[in-house]
């Protein structure tokens, strides 16, 4: 396969020259694209053997978008720009692509990570928001947020980014299964960073975590819809055991009796429409598998 190594800089350029000369040894061409450093990274990364460009908008995601925009190499490699991901491990993300088993390769960076490559709450909020993401999706993936990726042409192709943040790892999680694709996760070593973090856990975990939440109804409708649901059940059995606790006190809440009654109703109301919609989205998965199936095989 032809493969690119796509590097999305914004002030690296105390680790760019290690990222880009360690894949340059290893044969690959390496693309850099730059979110306007005012550092030297840009220099740095063209004088270590990349070909760099500007990103046309800002943040990682846009980088991304314009790589896959202009690219067409039979695969590409994610990897940040820190020197927290080790080049040499590459082949173990594209080793699943080249025999076939799978669109979308992520490396898991919790199977063996450096003392310090995490503070304890990037550790902490990673574990909440793949746990909430395991939860949502019903997917068996331990690391959607890491940077280190391997992604057929198929796939990125036909992927279009509108998240311009770090949110941007859960979007290309979340297409690549909507559109039907095959992705798996392999364990890869993980790095203390070079440089300061762009990443600012509170506001960053929170967009992300929103993300996760918003970008359920692009594969799963109906989880999304059975959440809601469910929180109309949850919020009719609170208001009810009021009314029913208070009727034992000898006080009667008419209107909040008739609210309980609409949550319930509501809430099992989201529920039919839910397992509809399941129904429906399923089938439409399962054309897309096939069809998928049969582009790999001509």
């Amino acid at each position: 396969m032809k493969v690119t190594v796509v590097v999305p800089t914004l002030n690296e350029e105390k680790g760019i020259s290690k990222v880009v000369s360690d894949f340059r040894r290893l044969g690959f061409e390496v693309l850099v694209v730059d979110g306007n450093s005012r550092d030297r990274t840009r220099e740095i990364a063209e004088k270590s053997g990349a070909k760099v460009i500007l990103q046309s908008g800002k943040g990682k995601g846009n980088a991304i978008s314009d790589a896959f925009r202009i690219l067409d190499s039979d695969a590409i490699v994610l990897v940040d720009g820190d020197g927290s991901y080790p080049a040499e491990e590459v082949h173990k993300l594209l080793e699943p692509l080249e025999k076939g088993i799978a669109d979308h390769v992520v490396g898991n960076r919790f199977s063996n990570y450096e003392k310090g490559a995490f503070t304890r709450l990037n550790f902490f909020g990673n574990k909440i928001l793949n746990l909430f993401f395991r939860f949502a999706y019903g997917v068996d993936l331990h690391d959607i947020l890491s940077g280190y990726r391997a992604i057929r042409r198929e796939v990125y192709k036909s992927i279009e980014i509108e998240k311009s943040g770090f949110e941007v790892e859960v979007e290309l999680t979340v297409e690549t299964l909507a559109k039907g694709f095959r992705i798996v996760e392999v364990p890869i070593s993980y790095r203390r960073r070079e440089g300061e973090t762009k990443l600012r856990p509170l506001r960053d975990g929170f967009r992300i975590g929103r993300a996760i939440y918003g970008m359920l109804r692009r594969y799963s409708p109906a989880r999304y819809i059975y959440l809601l649901g469910a929180l109309f059940v949850f919020l009719g059995l609170i208001t009810g055991s009021y009314v029913v606790y208070a009727w034992f006190k000898g006080i009667t809440h008419i209107l909040l009796a008739i609210l309980t009654t609409m949550f319930i109703l509501m809430g099992v109301q989201f529920f039919v429409f839910g397992l509809i919609t399941h129904l429906l989205f399923r089938t439409a998965m399962e054309l897309k598998r096939e069809i998928n199936e049969l582009r790999r095989k001509i």
